[in-house]
């Protein structure tokens, strides 16, 4: 682990985790002792897209915000290999043990969320308080849709892998930017420009690529069905925020069938006594709005990991 820059009190520092391809990069905010708490982005996204959020959370926290594998400028997947939810998890593990997190909690946003909630299920010893922002922690997909999916997404991968050059156009900086809020409508000017930061890379004698691997665009091929999510809903013993935005993820679904099964999340939180909430705004208010949603990210932070932790369990 490589972490370079100030380490002051809301400084920002670089982050490098290495991993068996490559590396897992990052930025961390606050001191090195603080409570750690792992920020994940949702698909297509970056770490940045927490950086007008984080500096109206709690100070006494640490937050690492990683560029999951295969966006801003952590490393690509090898050939062959698939992006999934289950790998996600497993970088996590590898970030968390990289920085000596025993025990952390998690932001989540969109595909952040749900890899946030399906890590909380698998090591719940590990999480303290879960934050989704704009997603439910787990989507199901119906049974009888579940073949297409899968189908899919192996004939996307494969059929990609058999071109024998894929290369990625080039943009002028104010020509990415509109590429990306044509595709982004609930992204913010300013929040779109937040994303490039990490989000493209120079080419030399061009212009600007995005960084991103192509294949994140493929079908997730890890599915589960309502059933199977509500008992991985069961195993998590953290305290749970769900923050969802009035015009979110709902209006987003890819798979219209996904938003018969929302009303039994929510209620399988509520019955667990986890907080669902609902604010003004859309699918990027936390980068857009950040003061919409800080105050219901820092009460669960003071009231479930700050008041109840003397001696973080951390070291950076």
């Amino acid at each position: 682990m490589q972490a370079s820059g100030p380490q002051l009190d809301r400084e920002v520092s670089e982050l490098s985790v290495p991993v068996p391809w490559g590396e897992i990069r990052g930025k961390v905010w606050g001191p090195d002792q603080g409570c750690p708490v792992l920020c994940l982005h949702g698909w297509a996204d970056n770490c940045g897209s927490f950086n007008t959020l984080i500096p109206l959370l709690p100070k006494e926290c640490r937050y690492v915000a990683v560029d999951l594998a295969g966006h801003g400028r952590s490393s690509h997947r090898p050939p062959g290999v698939f992006y999934s939810l289950l790998e996600y998890v497993a970088d996590v593990l590898r970030v968390a043990g990289a920085l000596k997190m025993r025990k952390f909690s998690i932001i989540g946003h969109s595909m952040g969320a749900d890899i946030a909630g399906m890590f909380a299920a698998l090591y719940p010893e590990m999480v303290d308080a879960l934050v989704f922002l704009d997603s439910y922690g787990f989507l199901p997909t119906d049974p009888k849709e579940m073949y297409k999916v899968l189908r899919q997404g192996t004939d996307e991968i494969i059929q990609f892998e058999k071109k024998t050059q894929v290369k990625k156009r080039d943009y002028t900086h104010e020509e990415a930017a509109k590429r990306l809020l044509d595709a982004n409508p609930t992204l913010s000017e300013q929040s779109a420009h937040i994303l490039l930061e990490r989000g493209l890379v120079q080419v030399e004698g061009a212009g600007f690529v995005f960084s991103r691997d192509l294949r994140v665009n493929f079908k997730n091929i890890h599915r589960f069905t309502l059933e199977q999510s509500l008992e991985m809903q069961s195993r998590i013993q953290a305290s749970v925020l769900v923050l969802l935005a009035q015009g979110g993820v709902e209006r987003r679904f890819s798979e219209p069938a996904q938003k018969k099964f929302t009303p039994a999340l929510l209620q399988n939180f509520r019955d667990r006594n986890h907080k669902v909430v609902t604010v003004p705004g859309d699918h990027h208010v936390h980068l857009n709005d950040p003061e919409v949603i800080a105050p219901f990210v820092t009460d669960i932070l003071q009231t479930k990991v700050l008041s109840l932790s003397t001696k973080p369990d951390h070291k950076l």
